[in-house]
Parts: C-alpha cells; structure tokens; sequence
C-alpha cells in the first residue's frame, strides 16, 4: 500500500472538509498548514516519507491562500534535494464561486508538483450531475456559497474529493509496484 498525505490550508473550514473527504479517500494523514503558513519538522518528514501527496488549498483571488504559498517556497529545500522526485501528486481547491478561477489554483499545483520532478494525477470523473459536477480535468474543484457553512459543500463535491482521494492513492501504490 502508498502512503499518502494531505497537505492543505484551509481558512473557514471549507477546505479541510473537502481534505477530510479527500483524505478518507486515499486512507491518507493529513498535515494541516496554519495560520501563519507553517507546518511542523514531523509534517516536513511525513510529506517526504511519503509516496504521494495532495495539494488543498482555497482559491482566493484567483490563486492559493498565502499561507500555502508559503508552505510551496519552502518546498525549494525539497526541489533542491531532488527530495519529491517521483511521487505520485493531486490538488484539489473550493472557491465561493462557479468557475472562482480555481483553475489557476490547480494550474500552480501543477506547476509546484512539476518542479519537485512529481507525477501529476488528475480528476478522471465525467460530470454526471453528481460526481465532478464542475467538471474538472486537471484536479478536484468543489463550490460552496460565499455565505454557506462547510457542511453545506454539496454531497457530491465530497464524493467526488473521496473517489479523488482513492484515485491518486490507487496510481500512487501501481507505481510503487
């Protein structure tokens, strides 16, 4: 079995309900990036055990939180070492609304994970009105209301962030062999 870990920023909650799901999915630990942008050494040494990891992040005007850009420049020690070359990497974000420009939340993720010399795994779903109803390609995009609370993100935007989750986890453990 790959192990896979989730690391995301979440500023409302909305994010890490998608994480969570996402998680599930994959049977993955989950590093939570505070509030300041940080993670701890032992989140540091769980991303660079692991065999995958997915990117969460919300998309704020346009692009990822600061705070998980913070977490990505602090992943040049990593692209420096050669440190994720190799591993098996997802994204996934939510925004208020439809479109958001989430996709150039994913688009950076891409980029991040094609620096590090990671393998990019996208979102193989067609839109059926229930699992990817946004229907993204390149990553997981769910969509809540600028008012609505974490527990009104529709049911499936989560299935589709477990279906996800199990989807990078899968490529992930048919790559190891």
């Amino acid at each position: 079995m790959a192990k896979t870990v989730v690391v995301f920023h979440s500023g409302y909650g909305h994010t890490q309900r998608v994480a969570q799901f996402v998680a599930q999915g994959a049977n993955a630990q989950t590093v939570t990036i505070d509030a300041d942008g940080n993670i701890t050494d032992a989140d540091w040494a769980a991303l660079d055990a692991a065999d995958a990891i997915i990117f969460g992040s919300p998309t704020y005007m346009g692009m990822v939180s600061w705070q998980f850009k913070k977490f990505a420049d602090a992943t040049s020690k990593r692209w420096f070492a050669g440190t994720w070359k190799d591993k098996v990497a997802g994204g996934f974000t939510i925004s208020a609304q439809l479109s958001g420009d989430k996709v150039s939340t994913i688009q950076y993720f891409i980029t991040l994970a094609m620096q590090n010399g990671m393998i990019w795994v996208g979102q193989p779903e067609m839109n059926d009105g229930h699992i990817n109803r946004l229907g993204a390609s390149t990553g997981l995009m769910a969509q809540v209301g600028p008012t609505s609370p974490a527990e009104d993100i529709p049911q499936g935007d989560l299935d589709t962030a477990k279906a996800f989750g199990e989807r990078v986890a899968a490529v992930a453990a048919k790559l190891r062999g």
